[in-house]
This record gives structure tokens, sequence and C-alpha cells, in this order.
């Protein structure tokens, strides 16, 4: 979001250091703020590469790159009440790009006490023929004054940037390079914190590729977006009456009609903190959080999408979506208990937290008869030669009568109220294949909070062993996202999907089945969905990883796995499942 909006009367006074440590201590209590403490600390000892780390040699190379497609770049900059030497900083940082074909457009609606914008814009302009600005009669707020950037601007492609923020000398080139490798309309990049140059760089936010899941519910793109001039005119300009999340509006409605999202997953732009930002205090601006809702709920309306916005627990601009049950069709919930005690246990616990009557109920165990009752089958599987846990699961959903699959397996319990429509609020979307729960261990720990590509060299579960109250990685714990895969313990997939996708793979005996199922779907055109709405208590721990399984899974999507997740940035740990950066012995 941007920070070069007028002031707001009524925003909340800057939250202090001392302050805000209580304030988390209350809300989250001793166990969640050390590790928040913990992360916040290993974040911003984790060095950037801002203006400290230039490769004059490699910028050398870049300058004489010869590209095949014509690019010109009109990087935007709506300037308000600016500091002398924000404005200065920000407009060396376009000049000193690689990438030489832009043009730096400035529109400022100041007010006569910073006037002296208009002597350095002179100056700059005088000495620079790429740097055009326009005195505006008056200010008009941040999206009418980008507009009037945009009015300036001859590129064909255009750019975000914020008044006081810094760019890498290479943003411009690499984007160039994506551009002509891969024809993208849209680009973005990671992006981390400072206060001034001289303090240096922290906090580096290594964001996933495009996730749609993850861009309703936070504008994570946010800095620095490029995209093509075509792109705009079929979104049209930006909206005031988003001003505040105007740049979140745009993006959602630029997306709706990109046809390749690149993401550069390198720190190429600097966000300037201030104790008035959102960056450093989310209450600073509340005005940015209706209009955050605002944005999400009319880009969810022009897709067709009923649904409710609500700010998230982590974050006042991280949005919980509630989507409207546009049907109520019938869920077989799938259980492969081991015992006719733990099925019997565990149905009692569905019966009580469901809060959705069209289900039934299919609980898979050995050595009993079976048995009929209340909608659910009781299912002895004694007879079956295979018993591998796939197998099991696959059984019971031959039986299953619903269009929906909901997959219990192990020893679960059911955690929250109205499990099933937290879950089916995903499956019903017809881009969705599959969609998962927030597991938790017996010690209130992260079980598992979706699954990530490449851990170990196979797959693991996110935030695994984390406290349960923990956020995570920019809110990545507590909010409804795009994973690659979710656990078995807890997968809702439409029963079309499952036989598309060909049912889980019985050459597994225990593990990986369910990663390879989603990998299956994404193959088919689907994504798997993950919300923390939604949450089961594991009774036991879990089972060392088998062997066998591992290698099969690592075999069979060997090129997948070189690739990477792209729901996971390349710059964090594949040894680690807490979103941590990447350390020495790993890079």
């Amino acid at each position: 979001m941007n920070k070069n909006s007028n002031s707001v009367s009524g925003a909340k006074k800057p939250e202090g250091k001392a302050r805000r440590l209580i304030r988390i201590l209350k809300e989250d209590g001793f166990g969640v703020a050390l590790y928040k403490l913990k992360g916040r600390i290993q974040r911003n000892k984790d060095a950037s590469n801002g203006p400290a780390f230039f490769d004059k040699e490699q910028l050398l190379k870049e300058e004489n790159t010869v590209f095949p497609k014509d690019i010109k770049y009109s990087v935007l900059v709506p300037l308000f009440n600016t500091p002398k030497d924000f404005l200065t900083q920000m407009i060396d940082s376009v000049k000193a790009q690689s990438y030489k074909n832009w043009e730096l457009c400035l529109a400022y609606g100041s007010d006569e006490e910073h006037s002296y914008v208009k002597a350095i814009a002179d100056e700059y302009a005088k000495n620079d023929g790429r740097i055009k600005y326009k005195k505006l009669l008056k200010n008009k707020g941040i999206s009418e004054n980008t507009n009037e950037c945009i009015k300036m601007a001859t590129g064909n492609y255009l750019a975000l940037f914020d008044h006081d923020d810094l760019l890498h000398p290479s943003v411009l080139f690499e984007y160039a390079k994506a551009i002509c490798e891969k024809n993208a309309d849209l680009l973005y990049c990671d992006e981390d914190k400072f206060e001034t140059p001289e303090k240096g760089f922290y906090d580096a936010y290594y964001k996933p590729d495009f996730a749609v899941d993850d861009l309703r519910a936070n504008n994570y793109i946010c800095h620095f977006t490029v995209f093509k001039r075509e792109l705009l005119n079929k979104a049209g300009l930006l909206r005031s009456e988003f001003d505040g999340s105007q740049d979140h509006d745009l993006i959602l409605r630029l997306t709706e009609n990109a046809q390749c999202i690149v993401h550069i997953p390198k720190v190429l732009y600097h966000w300037r903190v201030s104790k008035a930002s959102v960056a450093w205090n989310p209450y600073a601006k509340p005005y940015t959080i209706e209009a955050g809702k605002k944005a999400v709920f009319e880009h969810l309306k022009r897709c067709g999408i009923a649904a409710k916005v609500v700010s998230s627990r982590a974050h006042p601009n991280i949005y919980r979506i509630r989507y409207e049950l546009t049907s109520k069709p019938l869920v077989s919930i799938i259980i492969n208990a081991g015992t006719k005690k733990a099925a019997e246990e565990l149905l009692k616990s569905v019966k009580d937290n469901a809060e959705y009557e069209n289900y039934e109920i299919i609980a898979l165990y050995e050595n009993h008869s079976s048995d009929v009752r209340e909608n659910a089958v009781f299912k002895d599987v004694s007879h079956l030669k295979n018993k591998s846990v796939p197998s099991l699961l696959n059984y019971g959903a031959s039986l299953a009568k619903g269009e929906q699959l909901l997959f219990l397996n192990g020893a679960k319990r059911v955690f929250s109220k109205g499990f099933i429509s937290e879950l089916l609020m995903f499956a019903l979307r017809k881009d969705v294949g599959a969609a998962g729960a927030m597991l938790l261990n017996p010690g209130n720990t992260v079980n598992s909070a979706g699954m990530i590509l490449g851990i170990n060299g196979t797959a693991g579960d996110a935030f695994f062993g984390v406290p349960a109250g923990y956020s995570g990685y920019f809110g990545k714990c507590a909010y409804q996202r795009d994973v690659f895969a979710v656990s078995s313990g807890c997968m809702m997939i439409k029963k079309s999907a499952f036989i598309e996708a060909g049912g889980f793979d019985e050459a597994y005996k225990e593990a990986f089945f369910d990663a390879d199922i989603c990998l299956k779907l994404e193959d088919k055109g689907y994504i798997t969905a993950w919300t923390p709405y939604a949450k089961i208590c594991v009774l036991k721990k879990t089972k060392a990883v088998n062997g066998e399984d591992a290698e099969r899974f690592k075999e069979k999507w060997r090129e997948r796995i070189i690739a990477g997740d792209r729901y996971y940035n390349p710059n964090l740990s594949l040894r680690h499942t807490d979103f941590r950066v990447k350390d020495n012995c790993e890079r």
C-alpha cells in the first residue's frame, strides 16, 4: 500500500515499542510473543541486496545488454509534501538503473510549504530529458495524482513507485529480461524495509509466485508493480474511492485480465518505514483497512463470487474471506480410523462440530463387522488385500455418494465449529481441486498449515511445531492462501476432480500420496487452497516418514521438485518449515 496519500484525521498515535510488546503479550501469550520476537530478530539479521550489495561489473554488463523487444518504462510517482532527501534519493535510484530506456513521470500537489519540490524537479528535468513533472492546481489524492502521471506517460510498460522509496539498480533490467523471455504483462519482485539508507535494509519479504487467494487476503504483490499499458487499458485507471488501498484495487483488476504474471524472486525494492506509515504501525492509517476490504469485495463481485470480507487476526490489512455457500451438496466424510473405538469417537466429534447437515460418514476400521447407523456406514476393511493408507481411502471414496469427499486420515479429532462449511466454501469453487485445514498437535502446536514442496528433498508440513497462535511469516499461518498441497489428515476434494486425477496413488504405503494427488490436480488446472479457520486436532504424534514412499515421491516428481514450489520463495529454507531465510550453508 502506498504511503504518499493525504494525511487523515482520526489516525491512531504511532505505537511505541514497549506498548507494542505489552499488546502482543496480552493478545498472544508468552510463547507466541517469544516466537514472534525470534522471527523478527532473524529477519532483521538477514541481509538483503541494498545499495551496499551493488555489483559494478554486473551492472556494466546489464547496461550493455541488448534486448530483442523495445521496452520503455514509464515510472509513475505522485508526490505529496515529499521531504527533500526522500525526493532526491528516490529520483537518484531511478537514474541509477542499469536499463536506460525509461521516463520518470512526477505529478505533485504539494502545499506552498513544500514549494521546493518544484525546484528540485526542475533541476533534475533540466539535466535529464527522461524526467517529466507536472504541478497540479490542487492535491487530488493518491489515485487521481497517479492518473495524472499516467496521462504524461509514453512508455509501453507502466511502473508504480512510491515517492519516498528506493529501487535496486537492476530492477528494470530484471523485468525487461522477464518480459522478453516470458512475454510477461504484469511483474513484481521481493522487497525489504529501511528507515534511512545509512542504517541498512532489513525484514525482507520473500513472496510467492502469483496466488489468487493470497492476493485476496492481502496485497502481497504491492511493490514494485509493473504492467503493460494494454493491460491498464482493459482494467481502467486508479479509483479515488479506494484511496489508501488503491494499489490493491488496481492490482486485483490488472490480474483479472493478465495473461502472464511474473514474480522476480529477488529483493529489488526498498520500502521506507516511518512511524506514520502502515509498514510500521497498521493503525496509522485506519482508512486503508476499509478501502482494502472494499477492493477485495468488488473484485469478488466482478468474478461472480458472493462473499463477505473482514479483517483477520493476523493483521487489520490481512482479510478473511467468508465465501457464500451457493449450494449444499452431500459431503462424504471418509475416516481411516484404524479401530472401531477411534471411529466412534471421531464420529461424535464430527456431529458435535459440523454445523452442516448434509453429510454422510464412511468409517473404515478392522476386525469388526460392518454396520450402518444414522448418516454413517461403519465398514470393516479386514478383507482387503492391499491395506495401504491410499488404498483404504480409495476404497472409502468408491462407497461415497457425495459430490465432495472429505478425508480424515488417522487419529484426528474435529476441533473447530463449522469445519465442513469452512472447507466447502473453497471446494465449491470451480478453480479449486482440494482444500485443507489447520492441523494441530496435542501440545497446541501446528502439525500442518499446508505443505511445502522440496522440504528435505521431498515435501513437508508448513510451520510444523510452531505455537498454534503464531501468525507466521508475514501472517502466512493465519490467512487463507494457496499451497502446493494439503495434508490427507483433513482434505476435501471434489469427487469429479478426484476421479479425474485417478484417485490416490496406491503405490505409496502411508505418506506423500496426499502431496502426489495435489500435484496431479495441479496438472489438471486446479489449485489447492488452505484455510486456518478449519482446525483439526491430532490425537497422536506423527510417525516417521516412510523411506520407500519418500524415494517414490522424489523420483516421480523430480523435475517439479527441482523447479521449486511456486508458493514458496526460493530464498527460503528447504531444511526448515517456518519460512525462515536460507542460511549460508543452503545458498
